[in-house]
């Protein structure tokens, strides 16, 4: 009885000693699944950083910062208010739609980037995420009377477990 459905044709694979597969995959990329660090590593693109040295690292860990810095922002962000109050509710409607994908957008480029399990990488989106955090959703910048009138409402809704 032929158990091989269709594939006559293919050559057997052998298993070697650790247990994988005798095909040979020469460009295939070490996916890390544990924190590892370092500055050889790639974040959101193939080849980015790389091994282009500590610069370029350190510009891919300002890059996450910022991204994390910027959800925070869009997060507790009053912007249709600028606007004015003439404006129509389809308006601000669009403008809250748009900010809203923005920052669903930037938070998932962190997400990302953040998987690439790189420890720098992590501890700059949460030290972006924190500073944005403290700067623009705590109160440590608020005026008091901004505190009792706070409907704690922005743009986008905050996100939320």
């Amino acid at each position: 009885m032929n158990h091989e459905h269709g594939m006559e044709g293919m050559a057997p694979t052998s298993q070697s000693t650790n247990g994988t597969s005798g095909m040979h995959h020469h460009n295939m990329m070490m996916m890390h699944m544990t924190f590892f660090w370092g500055n050889i590593a790639e974040i959101l693109f193939s080849g980015w950083p790389g091994r282009r040295g500590a610069g370029m690292y350190a510009l891919a860990l300002i890059f996450i910062f910022v991204l994390a810095f910027l959800v925070e922002w869009l997060s507790h962000s009053r912007l249709i208010k600028l606007l004015g109050e003439g404006s129509s509710n389809v308006l601000a409607g669009v403008v809250q739609t748009l900010l809203h994908a923005i920052r669903v957008g930037l938070a998932y480029l962190v997400m990302l980037a953040v998987m690439s399990f790189n420890g720098g990488v992590f501890l700059m989106a949460v030290a972006g995420h924190a500073l944005g955090f403290l700067l623009f959703g705590s109160r440590v910048f608020k005026k008091s009377t901004e505190m009792f009138l706070d409907d704690n409402t922005s743009d986008p809704p905050p996100m939320a477990c």
